[in-house]
């Protein structure tokens, strides 16, 4: 076909476009229609340039939204569809070609990921809701395999590591400035501080958690060499932004995660070996339960409510006496455990826990937030809510998984001899970290908007630790080939 001939057909296939979307919004009042080149580019983008839709699914994933039509469902759109699309195909793909790099499927990170898998596919087949336990695993896989295992392969081109990481933040920048906006309007009260975020994020809880990862991401890059004036600009910019966004959002837990991250930050920095911080954190769990009944007693002589002023939010954190937040987490929290009495083993099932515990709420634990309905949320930990739902060993791979994340990005920053691999690999540790010290107050890896940082922060983790924490140089890893066998005379 002549040059002429294609430039004809494009018009005439454009022109009949124009002719039938105009007359379907006219006659039947119908927009879908409109978002056909769309539909017809993601397509294209799944058949010729899988890492593109990656890419994409990290600018969408911040501006994705719970349509009211989707609520049983409970479906984010766009980026769940196209992140189980993803999956589908990446795994049709696997399948077909059967090379997937044997240095990241061996890592200890994918290692533990195997693990929590096959316990979760035990704990189904035991499970008082198989079919919620069901739905619970297939929503974990697009999560996991295309955040993690895709973007390990991903990550081995430098490149895609920044485009990944700002193309998140640019988008959480327009949701940061719209809430702020919102928040404006309402003068910056500590109430709409709680939903002004929607309906980009359920509440400010989430939102915070993942202000704080790409806030830590974002500063990272400041300390990256090379970097040009105008795009240090732009960085400085982001942070600024982002730190704005975590003030007004009066996420509480966000705050403490970074500072706990601080202090992981500051013992790298003072060469405080791993086993130490190990021990130490140890200790400080022993010690709580060893006195907890006199740290409750002195927690429950604080009545600071939570409030618009910053200094009334930081010593509300330990309020356990009227902060209803802090209650009804203590009220999940007992459920929890009540639940895990009657099954220490094997637990309720995946993704259970708000469908079965409502019976196990003492009326003396119960707060004005409560429900019995099952649509008020889950355990509010990531630690505690495996605990009732997968039994002890949910709850150890776990701190298993976090362990050894943290231990693999710690060891890759010590063993890095290029700069930038050395400070991404450390701010991804950080950030990381910094949502499961936020976890042990709320969970959120049952929703793209925290599931995708978290895992793909332990895919950099991985790559780096595997590729390029001996390498002097951060250029693409170029796979060694076999070596063809010599001839013999």
């Amino acid at each position: 076909m002549s040059k002429k001939a294609k430039i004809a057909w494009l018009y005439v296939i454009a022109a009949l476009f124009v002719a039938v979307a105009l007359y379907l919004l006219v006659n039947k009042n119908n927009y879908l229609f409109f978002a056909l080149p769309a539909v017809l580019g993601i397509l294209l983008l799944y058949i010729f340039s899988l890492d593109k839709v990656m890419l994409l699914i990290s600018f969408t994933v911040p501006l994705s939204v719970t349509l009211k039509e989707f609520e049983q469902l409970a479906v984010s759109l766009p980026a769940e569809p196209l992140l189980a699309g993803l999956l589908i195909l990446f795994i049709a793909k696997l399948l077909y070609e059967g090379n997937y790099d044997r240095n990241v499927a061996r890592h200890p990170i994918a290692l533990v990921i195997y693990c929590m898998f096959i316990w979760m596919i035990v704990t189904t087949i035991t499970s008082e809701m198989p079919l919620v336990s069901i739905k619970f695993i297939v929503s974990r896989l697009w999560f996991v395999v295309p955040s993690f295992f895709f973007c390990a392969l991903l990550f081995k081109k430098p490149k895609y590591i920044d485009w990944f990481i700002w193309l998140y933040i640019a988008s959480l920048c327009i949701v940061v400035v719209y809430t702020t906006i919102v928040h404006a309007q309402h003068g910056f009260d500590n109430d709409s501080a709680h939903w002004v975020m929607s309906p980009f994020y359920n509440d400010h809880t989430a939102y915070g958690a993942a202000l704080a990862i790409y806030l830590i991401l974002a500063i990272t890059y400041v300390f990256i060499p090379g970097i040009t004036t105008r795009r240090k600009l732009i960085i400085l910019g982001a942070v600024v932004l982002l730190s704005l966004a975590m003030v007004l959002s009066s996420c509480r837990a966000a705050w403490v995660s970074l500072v706990a991250s601080l202090g992981v930050l500051a013992c790298v920095l003072l060469k405080i070996k791993f086993r130490w911080i190990f021990t130490t954190l140890a200790i400080l769990v022993g010690l709580f339960f060893a006195f907890q009944h006199q740290i409750i007693d002195a927690l429950e002589h604080n009545n600071q409510d939570a409030s618009g002023d910053i200094v009334e939010n930081i010593q509300s954190i330990t309020n356990i006496s009227t902060d209803a937040s802090n209650l009804e987490r203590i009220n999940r929290w007992q459920s929890a455990f009540r639940l895990f009495a009657d099954r220490p083993v094997f637990g309720w099932g995946p993704g259970t826990y708000q469908f079965v515990y409502a019976p196990y709420q003492m009326s003396k634990e119960k707060t004005i937030i409560s429900t019995n309905a099952g649509d008020g949320g889950n355990a509010h930990s990531e630690y505690i809510g495996p605990l009732a739902e997968q039994g002890f060993m949910g709850t150890i791979l776990v701190l298993t998984f976090v362990i050894t994340v943290v231990y693999s990005g710690l060891k890759a920053y010590h063993k890095a001899k290029n700069k930038k691999a050395k400070v991404l690999v450390l701010g991804a540790t950080l950030a990381f970290f910094s949502y499961f010290v936020h976890g042990f107050l709320n969970n959120f890896l049952d929703t793209d908007k925290l599931a995708v940082p978290v895992w793909s922060c332990a895919a950099l983790i991985a790559v780096i630790d595997l590729y390029y924490s001996e390498q002097d140089d951060f250029t693409e890893v170029i796979q060694n080939q076999p070596t063809p066998p010599q001839k013999q005379d």
